[in-house]
Parts: C-alpha cells; structure tokens; sequence
C-alpha cells in the first residue's frame, strides 16, 4: 500500500544541500511527487511531497532524517499523511495580488485576513524587501497566486482590498492569472 510523507527541512545555503535531500528521498525508497524550495536569507528551505511502497518506511525516513542533521547539519521534520494528497478542489478563477511599499509590520497579516474572509486560498506567497535604490529606503514585494471560490464576489474583495492597501499606504494590484501550462 502506497505511503504519503510531507517533509520540510532546512539548512545553511550550500552547493550539495538539494542532492543531500535527493538522495535522502532516494536512499529510502521514496519518490518525490511534489516540491517547493528556496533561499530565504542564508538558509535553505525546502517543502517536499513524498510517496513510498513497503514496510518500514517511517522507521527508514526517520533514520535518514537524523542521520542528515547529523552529519550535513540540515533540520529536518517529515509526517506522515493518513491518505494520499486530495485532488484540488474546483475553484474559479486563479488570481493574483501584488503589493508593493514601504516595508512595514502588518502587511501579510492585513491582506491574508482579507483573502482568508473571502473565501480564498492562498496557493503560493512570496515576499522580499530591497532597499530603494536612490534613498535606502526598505521597500516591501508580496506576490500572491491563489485560487478564488467558484461563487467569489470579486468587486467585494477588489473593494475590501483597496481599503486594506489605502490603510497601509501600499499599491495593490489584483487580477486574474491565465492557467498554469
């Protein structure tokens, strides 16, 4: 019977460190369905989906996991899934925000709250913040993809998020992302 593991890890950035991970994956007999990595900072970090036939699995990930904070200094957590990863749920349009502004607390707070009461679901967030060129000043990027329900009342949310960007002194741009490929 097929097993299902989500991993995280991370770890100083390196050359190496994702064929460490790969080759953690490959070692016990699992294959790397899904993933998402990047560099935040000087560190590494990595969400991994994971599936695997056989017994002992658990025991052998959790071995390998150990053996790897060990020896290559990467932290590592995996868990096991009680089912396989759900079919993505219909939704309707996937759509996009993009904020920009002078970095300050509060800004991913104020705006997932806003999506989260809409009903919709975040699928992948990014953020950075860079020093303006002329002044230094720290200005803030969030780009967010994420997938609208069906019945989204999209002027209430284009509303409510202009009301969330004005209080922030931020711009905001939503729109509609075409399909992935």
């Amino acid at each position: 019977m097929k097993q299902w593991f989500a991993l995280s890890a991370i770890g100083r950035d390196r050359p190496g460190i994702v064929a460490d991970l790969a080759e953690l994956i490959y070692e016990c007999d699992l294959n790397l369905e899904d993933s998402s990595m990047t560099i935040l900072g000087s560190e590494f970090a990595v969400l991994l989906l994971c599936s695997g036939e056989g017994p002992g699995l658990a025991e052998r990930l959790g071995s390998a996991c150990k053996r790897l904070e060990w020896e290559k200094r990467i932290t590592v957590f995996f868990r096991p899934l009680e089912a396989p990863p759900a079919e993505p749920a219909a939704h309707g349009p996937t759509l996009e925000c993009i904020v920009t502004g002078v970095d300050k607390a509060g800004i991913v707070a104020r705006v997932a709250r806003t999506l989260a009461d809409h009903g919709v679901n975040v699928e992948d967030l990014r953020t950075e913040s860079r020093p303006e060129p002329e002044t230094g000043t720290p200005i803030y990027t969030m780009r967010i993809r994420m997938a609208a329900p069906p019945d989204l009342d999209r002027a209430a949310l284009a509303a409510r998020l202009e009301e969330v960007a004005a209080a922030l002194r931020v711009d905001l741009v939503l729109r509609e992302r075409p399909p992935a490929p």
